[in-house]
Formats: structure tokens, C-alpha cells, sequence
């Protein structure tokens, strides 16, 4: 029997194709668990920028719950206020140090997969919130949605005036808006879709023709119900359950036994290479299994048919460690910052497993510092890198840099693509805390790179990313 989620996702894939069809996101509650302005709050306290008076006068604000249109008017315009002065500049700053330190790690991505849904059809997507657009961009711009309708605040010469432009997009403003857009973009409301959670949104629900409750508060549940709209619940990211938290424990302490030992076996036989090989085999097979994740590969024979070989991976999780020592199983070693190698406890394992410690303050050319990890694909070992540098807050694939094909290049060995698809479901990039469920891997033929001129080389790794978001588009199906 399909999900909720199974069937919205289906309804997109019937719908009309084309920027005609309106597909409007909610912001907070709804693409996020929770409400953006507590990360706001939140470093406002822990900064000492908030009074007594302040912090008693919201705590009652956010337990009275539902607001009024006036009283909302006066709860943004009080905020509105305290940004007077403030340039356009350092609001956006302001808002994505706190997009990177605390919202990002609450995207829903089941929410995400709603926006793909409508941009594959071409729909014309916006955020319609009554946050800021300044809260509002980050996310935007993560996941490529170019309109926003929000609570715009009155700048002049660069700076917020303290005041507001126009009604805020709340209650009867949302829908206003919404309805204003609609007209201007030539969409036809009738055939588009809206997505909200509060009972504020109840009218702009109405006003499309295929309204959708996301994690909806109580009014807003009762109407959902009443008029047969799709009711999505999607899992909480600002916490995982206890159960998760009880079996996220599990698998550090299974991967910490592995460690001594494989550490008691290297100690006593000298057989170093055997030790890490055990750990990282019998350390990933336990920390899954204690979790509850299951691994779905397609093309697994591509993991043994070109080695040595250096593996990129498409990174939006801690757990893609425990991935990759599962399905490399052995012979591999990965690449760290010289500075890596004094972590305590971890440090130890990465030297045992012979780690490339790259000096990123190499004052040579950028293609020598990568001799560490060249020296061991030379001596016969694989190398794991995330050519992207960092996880990512949605399977989006960002940029690649190119040092894991110049230490391919340099080292005579090819470059395998493995594909991650839902690792950031089941552990999202700041989460601490890794969740039951089913991660799917694509391993693609090898790339051979040996021949790659130096000048090819920025289009030669721009087809190789390319390859990992068409894959992720289309997935590959089982070989019977």
C-alpha cells in the first residue's frame, strides 16, 4: 500500500506539465522542522542580546500558538523594528550563519522530494511565508527555487527602515499573495498545489486546487479531513526518537570494540593492513545492522573490477564512512588534513590505516601536495574521497574540485563513481543521531583518467558530477 508521501509524489507525476501549474511551499514547519526565528532567538540568548523582558514576552508569544492577523502584524513589525539600521548585507549574513549552524540541519527531506517532484514537471515553484526573505533565501537557493513570497522589509539606501513594505504574508495576506503572484506569472491556481501546516494557511489552502496538509496543527487537520486533503507527516529532524538515539549509541560502541580488536590483533601479530581490514569490514557490518540501515547496490561488481582505484562519493552524511568501509570492505585508506592525524582515538586508526595526510599549507603547487595519496594508490591501495569538500544540506550535488582526479591522473589508476541516494534520510549533515531505514548505492563503470589532458581537465570532472546527478534523477534499475 502506497504512503501518503508515495501518493503526492504520484499526483505531481499526473499533473499537467509546465510553469502554468503553481506549486507553493509554506516555510517554517513545513520544508523545516520547526520555526526558523527560534535559531534567532536562540543566538540571541546565548549571545546576551536578549532581556529578561524579552525572552518572558516571547516564550508567551510562542505558547499562545495561533495568532491573529493583528497580532502577528504586531510580533513581525516589533522585529522588523529591531533590524532598523541593519544593511541588507549583514541580515543575509546574519541568516545564513544561522541557516549553517542550526536550520539546515532541520530540512525535511521528504519536503525535498516534493520540490523535485514539481520541477521536474516544470511547475513553477515558490516558498510563500510570512518569514523574512532573508531567513527564507538560504534554503531557496539549496534547492534551485527561484520565487519567494514572503514579509518584505522596507530598505532604503541599503539599510532596513524599521518598517514593513506591504501586508505580511500571513493568514489573509498569504492568500492575497499568493492570488497576486498567480496573476502576474499567468498560473492557474485551479490546477496547482499548496503545501502549509498551520491553521493561519487555511484560506491560502483553499485558494489552489490541490491544498495539502504538511504536519498540520490541530484546525488545520480537522479541515484537512473534512474536504479530503492529503494529510503528510513526515519524521521530525530537530530530534531523533529515543529509540534512534539508543541504537545511534549502539553503533559507535560496536565500532569502538571493532577498534581494540583489531588494535589487540595488530599489537600482537604486526599484521597492521589485516587489523584495519578487520575493523572496517566487521565495524560498518555491525554499526548498520545495529541501526537498522540496509544497502540496495546496483553495480557492485564495479567496486572489485578496477583496483587500486580511487572511489568519489556524492557526500551529504556522517554516515557515509560506515558506507563506504561496508561496501569497500578492505585494501582502501581515505584522505584527511595533516592536522586530522592528532585527533584523539580516530587519529589512531587513521594512521594505522595509513591515511594520506594532505598539508593544505603546502607552499608548492597544489597537484604536489597530493603525493601522500598518489604514494599509496602506488602501493596498491584505494582511496575514498567526497570530491565536493563538504556534506551537503540536500542531495543536490555540489561543485567538484579536482584533486581526486589529478591523484588518479598522477597515480595511473581509475576513478569509480559511487552514487548515494537517502543517506541524508537516515542521518542528515549536522545530525548526530542516524535513523532506521534503506539507503540506495549506484557504483557506475570506472573512468579511466590516465590520458586526460591537463586543459580537459575542468570538462572532464564536470562530466564525471554529471554522471552523479543523472544518475540520482534516474536510478538505475536491478539487473534480473
Amino acid at each position: 500500500m502506497s504512503t501518503p508521501l508515495e501518493m503526492a509524489l504520484d499526483a505531481i507525476a499526473q499533473s499537467p506539465k509546465g510553469p502554468r501549474v503553481g506549486a507553493f511551499f509554506d516555510y517554517d514547519g513545513t520544508l523545516i522542522d520547526g520555526y526558523s526565528a527560534a535559531a534567532y532567538f536562540t543566538d540571541r540568548l546565548r549571545r546576551g542580546e536578549m532581556g529578561v523582558r524579552e525572552l518572558v514576552d516571547t516564550i508567551k508569544m510562542a505558547k499562545k500558538g495561533d495568532l491573529s492577523d493583528a497580532e502577528f502584524n504586531d510580533v513581525i513589525g516589533k522585529g522588523i523594528l529591531d533590524w532598523s539600521g541593519l544593511t541588507e548585507e549583514e541580515m543575509r549574513a546574519m541568516w545564513r550563519r544561522l541557516f549553517a549552524g542550526k536550520t539546515g540541519a532541520t530540512l525535511f527531506p521528504e519536503a525535498w522530494h516534493l520540490v523535485r517532484a514539481h520541477q521536474r514537471r516544470g511547475h513553477t515553484v515558490a516558498i510563500a511565508s510570512s518569514a523574512t526573505l532573508y531567513q527564507v533565501e538560504p534554503l531557496a537557493e539549496e534547492y534551485g527555487i527561484e520565487h519567494i513570497l514572503c514579509t518584505r522589509a522596507r530598505v532604503r539606501n541599503g539599510k532596513l527602515t524599521g518598517g514593513l513594505m506591504g501586508a505580511p504574508m500571513w493568514g489573509k495576506g498569504k492568500a492575497a499573495g499568493v492570488a497576486a503572484f498567480a496573476r502576474a506569472q499567468r498560473i492557474d491556481l485551479g490546477a496547482s498545489f499548496g503545501y502549509a501546516n498551520g491553521n493561519e494557511d487555511i484560506e491560502f489552502l483553499r485558494s489552489v486546487g490541490h491544498p495539502a496538509a504538511v504536519q498540520p496543527k490541530a484546525v488545520l487537520a480537522q479541515v484537512a479531513a473534512e474536504e479530503g486533503w492529503p494529510i503528510l507527516r513526515f519524521d521530525r529532524r530537530s530530534r531523533g526518537s529515543p529509540e534512534a538515539m539508543m541504537r545511534t549509541a549502539g553503533a559507535y560502541g560496536a565500532m569502538a570494540a571493532t577498534f581494540l580488536a583489531g588494535l589487540a590483533y595488530a599489537k600482537v601479530t604486526g599484521r597492521t593492513r589485516r587489523a584495519v581490514d578487520f575493523i572496517t569490514s566487521v565495524a560498518s557490518d555491525a554499526a548498520l545492522a545495529t541501526v537498522g540501515v540496509d544497502l540496495d547496490v546496483v553495480g557492485e561488481e564495479h567496486l572489485w573490477s578496477s583496483r587500486p582505484c580511487v572511489f568519489i562519493i556524492n557526500h551529504q552524511s556522517k554516515i557515509d564512512m560506515f558506507l563506504m568501509m561496508y561496501l569497500i570492505r578492505r585494501g582502501f585508506t581515505g584522505v584527511a588534513k595533516k592536522e586530522a592525524a592528532n585527533t584523539p582515538g580516530f587519529g589512531t586508526f587513521m594512521r594505522m590505516a595509513d591515511m594520506a595526510f594532505i598539508d593544505r599549507s603546502h607552499t608548492g603547487k597544489a597537484i604536489d601536495a597530493l603525493k601522500p595519496a598518489v604514494d599509496r594508490l602506488k602501493q596498491g591501495l584505494c582511496v575514498a574521497i567526497a570530491p565536493e569538500g563538504t556534506r551537503s544540506w540536500s542531495p543536490k550535488v555540489g561543485p567538484f574540485k579536482k584533486g581526486a582526479f589529478h591523484m588518479a591522473r598522477q597515480a595511473g589508476v581509475p576513478v569509480v563513481p559511487v552514487v548515494i541516494r537517502n543517506a541524508g534520510e537516515v542521518m542528515g549533515r549536522n545530525d548526530q543521531t542516524m535513523r532506521e531505514g534503506k539507503v540506495q548505492v549506484a557504483v557506475l563503470p570506472p573512468v579511466h583518467v590516465k590520458h586526460w589532458a591537463l586543459d580537459e581537465m575542468d570538462e572532464r570532472v564536470a562530466e564525471v558530477r554529471q554522471q552523479f546527478i543523472d544518475t540520482l534523477e534516474h536510478w538505475p534499475e536491478k539487473a534480473e
